[in-house]
C-alpha cells in the first residue's frame, strides 16, 4: 500500500532533522498552515491526514483497525517506516499527543521528542481525576455528532477556539470539521473520548514539552500538569494563548515554545 498516498503525507524542507505535525480530532493538517512553514528554513517537515480525514484515501479507512487509538498511531509508525525516521520530533495536538506517545514507544529509535499540545490522556472525569467531561456528555456529542453532524461542526468549533472576538477563525474550525467524513469521525471522537492512556505515560522515555493553554474547553489545565507529573523530566508550560487550538489561535507564541524546545537538538 501506499502510505504517501494514503496518508496525504506532505514533506517540505531540507534540514537534517525532520518535524512531524500531526493533527488533531475532526481536523486535517492544514491546521499547522500558520506554523509549519517557519520550521522548513531549518528543519525537514512531514504534515499527513489521519485515514478518514483531509485529503487521506478514505477508502483505506476501517472501523477494525481504527477502534482505538492504536490504530491511529500505527498510520504514524507506517508513516515513519516508510520516511525511515531517526531522531524525528514529533508534536502531537489534542488526542495526537497520545497517539504520538504510542508511536514513540513502538519505535523508540524514529521519535527522539514529543510535543504535546493540549494532549489529554483521558477525557473523563473520575473520582481521584478530573478529565473534563462526565460520561453522559461524551454520550450526548456522540449523539449529536449521529444524528446531525454539521450541527455538531457548528458548536463544537467556538467551544474549540474560545477566541469568540476573532470569528473567522471559529468559521475556518467549522469548515474543517464540516469537510470530514461524519461516520468516521464519530467513531474517531468515542475512541478519543473513551481512552484511557493514563498508566503508558510512566513508559515515556524521550524528552517531552506539554504545552496548555488558558480557558481550555477541552482539556482543563489539571489535566496537562497530571501529565507532567507522570512523564519522567517531561517540561510543561502554560501558554498565554486561550482556547484548544493555539496553532491557529496564537502561532506566533507556538512556533517560539516549539523552536525553543527543538531548535538546540538541530545543532547535533
Amino acid at each position: 500500500m501506499d502510505i504517501i498516498k494514503r496518508n496525504h503525507v506532505t514533506i517540505r524542507g531540507e534540514g537534517a532533522q525532520t518535524v512531524v505535525f500531526a493533527h488533531g480530532l475532526g481536523c486535517d493538517q492544514t491546521v499547522w498552515s500558520r506554523v509549519a512553514p517557519a520550521f522548513e528554513g531549518d528543519f525537514r517537515t512531514v504534515l499527513f491526514d489521519y485515514v478518514g480525514a483531509g485529503q487521506s484515501d478514505r477508502s483505506a479507512y476501517s472501523p477494525g483497525r481504527y477502534g482505538s487509538l492504536d490504530g491511529y498511531a500505527k498510520d504514524v509508525v507506517d508513516i515513519a517506516d516508510s520516511l525511515d525516521l531517526r531522531d524525528a520530533v514529533f508534536v502531537g495536538h489534542s488526542v495526537s499527543g497520545m497517539i504520538g506517545a504510542i508511536a514513540s514507544l513502538e519505535r523508540p529509535d524514529a521519535f527522539s521528542k514529543l510535543v504535546m499540545i493540549g494532549p489529554s490522556p483521558h477525557y473523563l472525569n473520575e473520582p481521584d481525576y478530573p478529565g473534563g467531561f462526565d460520561r453522559a456528555d461524551v454520550e450526548e456529542l456522540l449523539d449529536m455528532m449521529e444524528m446531525n453532524y454539521l450541527e455538531w461542526a457548528k458548536y463544537m468549533a467556538p467551544v474549540s477556539m474560545q477566541n469568540p472576538d476573532r470569528p473567522s477563525l471559529t468559521e475556518e474550525m467549522e469548515e474543517r470539521f464540516a469537510n470530514n467524513d461524519p461516520a468516521v469521525m464519530r467513531q474517531f471522537a468515542e475512541v478519543t473520548f473513551l481512552s484511557d492512556c493514563r498508566d503508558l505515560l510512566k513508559e515515556i522515555k524521550v524528552p517531552t514539552l506539554i504545552l496548555q493553554t488558558r480557558d481550555d474547553a477541552v482539556v482543563p489545565p489539571e489535566v496537562g500538569q497530571f501529565i507532567h507529573t507522570q512523564i519522567p523530566g517531561s517540561e510543561y508550560k502554560l501558554m498565554d494563548a486561550k482556547g484548544h487550538n493555539p496553532h491557529i489561535s496564537a502561532p506566533q507564541e507556538t512556533i517560539r515554545d516549539l523552536m525553543q524546545f527543538i531548535g538546540n537538538s538541530n545543532s547535533h
